[in-house]
């Protein structure tokens, strides 16, 4: 009897356990997870580019890292030296069913400084450019198209590149979500480098009409 009871639970838990899978793949027509998109963007130091992709409904994941140079396994030393072509990025990878390309080309140019060249507020050199760098063609039409949307909004030429992404580099661990881990030595280096500043005299004042944030945006004179 034992046995037999012991048989019959086995085969109702089996039976459960089939009923769950088959729920759990409902929801997906071809029985597999959802593929992940993922985008690579320079906007200066990567420390303050993670955040706000970070804080954006159907992103999974943000990583600082190297993107756009020769070098092989970079390390941060010997990016930071301008001597390897690369620039400091932030990979992002997201959701498209969640958020699109476009969605986070648009909260790139509002984190950068796009009509100074080699530079990103106070830090210097090719390493700090900000760019686009295209996964594939359709990214890379998608950049194009949200960069000429932007001409005529400035003074001066926009000079963000739009780059083949190559090969990218994972940053050291302790630059993964720096903002979490060093909050107070975050927010000063932010403070003193006068991003935030700058960039409330690129774009206007978050929250702004667009046509005061054009008004704004056409002293970006630096």
């Amino acid at each position: 009897m034992i046995r037999q009871v012991t048989a019959a639970l086995a085969c109702v838990g089996a039976l459960a356990a089939a009923a769950g899978l088959a729920q759990t793949h409902a929801g997906s027509p071809s029985g597999t997870v959802e593929k992940l998109a993922v985008a690579t963007f320079g906007g200066g130091c990567f420390w303050c580019m993670e955040p706000p992709f970070d804080e954006l409904p159907g992103v999974v994941s943000t990583t600082s890292g190297y993107a756009g140079g020769q070098t092989k396994n970079p390390t941060y030393e010997q990016v930071s030296s301008g001597a390897t072509g690369h620039a400091e990025v932030v990979q992002v990878r997201y959701d498209p069913k969640k958020v699109s390309y476009e969605k986070l080309l648009d909260v790139f140019w509002r984190n950068v400084d796009p009509v100074t060249a080699n530079r990103q507020f106070c830090d210097g050199g090719s390493q700090y450019r900000s760019a686009i760098f295209y996964h594939d063609d359709a990214q890379r039409l998608a950049a194009e198209r949200s960069k000429q949307a932007l001409d005529g909004r400035f003074d001066r030429p926009i000079v963000t590149q739009i780059l083949p992404v190559g090969t990218f580099y994972p940053a050291e661990d302790y630059h993964q979500d720096y903002y979490k881990k060093n909050p107070a030595r975050y927010k000063f280096y932010r403070w003193n480098c006068g991003r935030d500043q700058r960039l409330e005299q690129v774009w206007g004042k978050p929250g702004v009409t667009k046509d005061s944030q054009k008004s704004g945006a056409a002293r970006a004179t630096g």
